[in-house]
């Protein structure tokens, strides 16, 4: 199967939707959990697994830049997105585990 690719945020985030990761997952401060608040859930790291990334680089700044991960939990029966942007007000706990989901999701 040839992997998805976009040219936007928006766009990887609308079609993602379309294929059922309809629920959002925010990084909870202070943990290594993603929080969804549609569900009242939280998830560790091995109650999910990551499906997809995809990652933008700003217009304006390339430095700037947004990653989008597709995760699912069939424990928790969910298919939802984790949405973040990397700049100037990206705290290290967010890039601390953005680094672990990237690094589980090439399985080192």
């Amino acid at each position: 199967m040839e992997p998805y690719r976009y040219d936007t945020l928006s766009e990887a985030v609308n079609d993602l939707q379309k294929r059922g990761y309809t629920h959002d997952f925010l990084i909870e401060d202070g943990t290594e959990s993603l929080y969804c608040k549609q569900r009242s859930l939280e998830l560790s790291p091995d109650e999910f697994v990551i499906d997809e990334i995809h990652r933008f680089e700003g217009m304006t700044d390339p430095a700037d830049e947004s990653i989008v991960f597709a995760i699912s939990s069939s424990q928790h029966d969910i298919h939802g997105l984790v949405i973040n942007s990397f700049g100037a007000d990206f705290g290290y706990r967010s890039s601390k585990l953005v680094e672990d989901l990237h690094r589980r999701a090439r399985g080192n």
